[in-house]
């Protein structure tokens, strides 16, 4: 089992509007941060991208850092 923010906090669906969850698997340049860097199994990582690009395009994270 991965001991990673997901299974600790027992979050079985990552929501587009939970920025705060969101902006922890995001650099400081605004990039998503890989797998090994995250610790999150392939099928989380999937859903975080998705979601972190949901965000980006609904307006609530941006798309870079300045």
């Amino acid at each position: 089992m991965s001991n990673n923010i997901l299974t600790q906090n027992d979050i079985q669906h990552v929501d587009y509007k939970d920025v705060d969850l969101l902006k922890q698997f995001v650099n400081p340049h605004g990039r998503i941060m890989g797998r090994k860097k995250s610790g999150l199994t392939a099928k989380q990582q999937r859903a975080v991208e998705a979601a972190i690009k949901r965000a980006r395009f609904m307006g609530l994270l941006p798309f870079i850092q300045k």
